[in-house]
């Protein structure tokens, strides 16, 4: 009789155990299941929200009906379980400055085709919330912010960055995703919603009409792409992104692009005037005051590209095969051969969309070349800059910027006369060893 309640309670103690370990698994499944779907479904409340704050009429509420259940459709058909990233998926962080050329390189990724999932700036947001009164920002929080959004996103994950758009999104909805227009991918159809008559999108896609942002479709998409690049002027410490390198599931590489500072501040002084009254006076008196915060803070840039570089160029074990240096200079004389290095670097096949692309936009004339276009005469722009920037102008760049410089291979000037002499480059060949 002792042996039957042994069994008995042995048989029960089982049971027991079973199930709390069946209710560890099920917690255990859930928390994956929503660190694989990052954004929710988009609810007709939130879009609702999204109507109202724009003021837009009721009656137009009441027609967005038959809209919002199509694009609840669209969503379900991508809310199936995700599949886990393919070995060969590779995330590119293309690493700049502004005005160095970075958007017209960003296209050869952007162009690449349906396997791309291309971002422009998506650390505009982070950068905008965490600017001080001061015009400035916090280098450390700052750093850390845009390495710790840079990782979601590479996961395609929204929600990080979500916290930074203003207005915040409802429902993972968004009108005010900065250069949405500059991403094919943000415009496909998978992400297209209908238009909403009266409803104002700063960035709203150009080459078709779409409505808001799903941010839950665009993740959706982001995962069956087979690759991903994201273009940032923002990032300024290479050393920063180390966790995104000793993250195992991903593959990320870096290009970073340079330029010649000289040719970066004649270019700055166009498209910026307001920012560069001084510059501007300067060049106009030709007395530079070397102590001034704009040269303090031209120095701290130039020092800031080249301690990123350094670090780079010494290829360090974490680094190792996952960098390279690129100037904008050799892309702009050599836009074929240069993307083709920076397409075996990354490790992704050089498509025709992209070729196709390289040979329609670097032998555009003048007339299509505004301050902000991807369409360039690329060979003519390279050293453009220096029948625009006063020699005073660049003597004090060569004095607050030398080191950078030289380990960038531009050669300094010397003379008004050097400086204009169209028969002497001032570039030098140089090869950075990426490898």
């Amino acid at each position: 009789m002792r042996i039957k309640y042994t069994v008995c309670f042995v048989f029960f103690v089982a049971l027991v155990i079973i199930e709390k370990e069946n209710n560890l698994i099920s917690r255990v499944s859930d928390k994956l299941s929503l660190k694989q779907t990052p954004q929710t479904p988009l609810q007709p409340g939130g879009f609702s929200q999204i109507l109202r704050r724009h003021n837009v009429p009721a009656t137009t509420l009441n027609k967005m009906q038959t809209a919002l259940t199509l694009m609840t459709r669209r969503l379900e058909n991508y809310s199936e379980p995700q599949k886990a990233l393919t070995a060969g998926r590779k995330h590119i962080l293309l690493l700049a400055t502004t005005r160095t050329g970075s958007s017209f390189v960003g296209e050869f990724f952007n162009q690449q085709g349906d396997n791309m999932f291309y971002l422009f700036e998506p650390l505009w947001h982070v950068e905008k919330m965490l600017t001080l009164e001061t015009g400035g920002t916090n280098a450390t929080a700052a750093g850390k912010a845009y390495r710790d959004v840079l990782q979601q996103l590479f996961h395609c994950d929204f929600s990080l960055l979500e916290s930074f758009i203003k207005p915040r999104p409802v429902d993972h909805i968004t009108t005010a995703l900065f250069r949405r227009d500059s991403s094919h991918s943000l415009c496909e159809d998978a992400v297209c919603s209908p238009v909403i008559k009266g409803l104002y999108e700063p960035f709203r896609c150009k080459n078709r009409r779409c409505g808001p942002l799903n941010l839950t479709l665009a993740s959706s998409l982001c995962l069956r792409k087979e690759h991903q690049t994201i273009k940032s002027v923002r990032v300024r410490q290479l050393e920063t992104l180390r966790p995104l390198v000793e993250d195992p599931s991903l593959d990320v590489k870096f290009i970073h692009l340079v330029r010649d500072p000289r040719a970066v501040l004649a270019s700055r002084m166009v498209a910026f005037v307001a920012r560069y009254k001084n510059w501007m006076q300067w060049a106009k008196d030709g007395n530079v005051p070397l102590d001034d915060d704009e040269v303090r803070k031209l120095k701290g840039n130039c020092d800031s590209i080249r301690m990123s570089a350094m670090v780079g160029l010494r290829q360090p074990q974490w680094l190792r095969r996952r960098y390279m240096l690129v100037r904008y200079e050799d892309i702009a004389r050599f836009p074929m051969r240069k993307a083709t290095e920076m397409y075996t670097f990354a490790g992704i096949p050089f498509t025709p969309q992209v070729k196709s692309w390289i040979q329609k936009n670097t032998k555009n004339s003048d007339e299509t070349s505004g301050p902000y276009s991807t369409q360039k005469n690329s060979s003519e722009q390279v050293e453009k800059w220096r029948f625009s920037l006063p020699f005073k102008i660049a003597q004090v760049v060569q004095n607050v910027c030398g080191p950078t410089l030289k380990l960038f291979g531009y050669k300094f000037v010397d003379s008004e006369e050097m400086l204009k002499d169209k028969s002497v480059t001032l570039i030098e060949d140089k090869v950075f060893n990426f490898t």
